[in-house]
């Protein structure tokens, strides 16, 4: 096989540093690259795609390092090393975390998403609104694990949502949905259930679910 008609992103020979697991910030600034490459232009939406979730499944730091070798962002540094490209630093925002343990926990209305928000629920159950929510960054993701229990998440129509997890006798499922605007937010939800389950799909705004209700009535009446 040519080796140079290989997409950028195939498998190969990890070098020095190359098993080290990867952090959650080693995948969000390679995540901020792929951004970076789509809004240039360099990838197209599905490309772009393709790689974040790639990014999301990557457990060290050599699977990440393939997924931008071919975008400016990912020189190779000078100095060898565990991290083997330059990356931009990340904010140092930390991760919003909602635990449900044989309680309920919501997290809705008008609030700021951050960059990573971690979800938990043991016998309980976690409900994550962003209809009303602000985005101030281009790409959230959301870790969701639910053990006996729920996590259930619920996005507008005009934002892109993707999902990688698995369901362990339990329910992980997310619905997803491509916004028009290839500048929208999107909200990559990965995760566990365990006898539980983990639920992502888009919310129908509220003037689509007035006239659904109204429908309702009268075909009722």
């Amino acid at each position: 096989m040519d080796l140079e008609k290989q997409p950028p992103h195939s498998a190969a020979p990890a070098g020095p540093g190359g098993s080290l697991r990867a952090s959650d910030a080693d995948r969000d600034r390679v995540a901020d690259i792929l951004r970076d490459a789509l809004a240039e232009g360099r990838l197209d939406a599905q490309e772009h795609g393709e790689r974040i979730d790639a990014v999301y499944r990557a457990k060290t730091v050599g699977e990440l390092e393939p997924l931008v070798r071919d975008l400016p962002a990912a020189a190779p540094a000078r100095e060898p090393g565990p991290q083997r490209w330059n990356l931009p630093e990340g904010t140092g925002e930390p991760a919003e975390k909602l635990v449900a343990v044989f309680s309920a926990t919501t997290r809705k209305g008008r609030w700021r998403i951050g960059r990573r928000t971690h979800a938990f629920s043991l016998f309980g159950s976690v409900e994550i609104d962003l209809t009303e929510a602000l985005f101030t960054q281009r790409l959230t993701t959301i870790s969701a694990t639910s053990v006996f229990g729920s996590v259930d998440i619920r996005v507008p129509e005009n934002i892109s949502l993707r999902g990688n997890g698995t369901g362990v006798f339990g329910s992980f499922d997310v619905r997803n949905l491509e916004a028009a605007d290839p500048e929208a937010p999107v909200v990559v939800v990965n995760g566990w259930a365990v006898f539980g389950s983990v639920d992502a799909r888009p919310r129908r705004g509220k003037l689509i679910a007035d006239l659904h209700a109204r429908m309702r009535k009268h075909l009722g009446g």
